[in-house]
């Protein structure tokens, strides 16, 4: 059965069709947020954090290809994007930009549907990220709904891609990452500029959490592979 909490952006300006969207995803146990621009659905993503978002190409202030970017920099929700644009060209353009599918309008409700099931099930959240699932590890707290960091019942203040490491890590407690797993995890790809990334991004971690250089309190490193979150899971 669907989790009635996976949010889900429906970025389309047509009226009619985002509310039948609205309507479909509702009936699917769905909660669907509507943006009618880039700007608004830009906005409404960095307040709602949606769990997948449904985009079309053709808005009124700005190509769709500008939220798949923005969103793609720093995030890998998964994207589905719903357009008229049937050749060959804009479709390997969104998949090369991060788009994790392209379904062509028309299309079914009971397409549509199925698609949004794969890519929960495939990009979406891990078992850890379920809504209201909390990660707790000693004094190490993730809430991984309002997206907050806690070490001793205090806030840790993380920027959006060092949280997604972390909480990539915890989703994973116990294993060792390789430095392209988290990449691909957090960007949705893995260059040679990644590695320093990562680097840069767990040094600010570990100041945050309060870890002393050479330190593995909470992560790990085994320099040249990856990073582990240490323990185990206790949920």
């Amino acid at each position: 059965m669907t989790n009635n909490r996976y949010k889900i952006l429906v970025i389309e300006d047509e009226e009619n069709l985002a509310a039948v969207l609205s309507t479909l995803l509702e009936g699917a146990g769905y909660q669907p947020i509507r943006a009618g621009t880039c700007a608004l659905a830009l906005t409404l993503y960095a307040s709602h954090r949606p769990d997948l978002a449904l985009l079309d190409l053709g808005l009124p202030d700005a190509d769709g290809m500008r939220f798949l970017r923005e969103v793609r920099r720093e995030n890998r929700t998964p994207v589905i994007v719903l357009s008229a644009r049937a050749n060959e060209r804009d479709k390997v353009e969104a998949l090369d930009a991060g788009a994790n599918d392209y379904v062509t309008k028309p299309f079914s409700s009971a397409e549509l549907l199925a698609r949004i099931r794969s890519a929960l099930r495939t990009f979406g959240p891990q078992e850890g990220r379920k809504p209201g699932a909390k990660f707790v590890l000693g004094d190490l707290r993730i809430d991984y709904e309002a997206r907050r960091v806690c070490i001793r019942s205090q806030d840790v203040r993380l920027t959006q891609t060092e949280y997604n490491i972390v909480a990539f890590l915890s989703e994973h407690c116990g294993k060792m990452m390789t430095y392209s797993a988290i990449a691909k995890g957090v960007w949705g790809y893995f260059d040679e500029g990644c590695v320093k990334r990562l680097q840069v991004n767990m040094a600010n971690i570990r100041r945050k959490f309060g870890v002393r250089l050479g330190e593995n309190r909470y992560i790990a490193n085994e320099l040249g592979v990856g990073y582990r979150m240490n323990g185990e899971r206790d949920e």
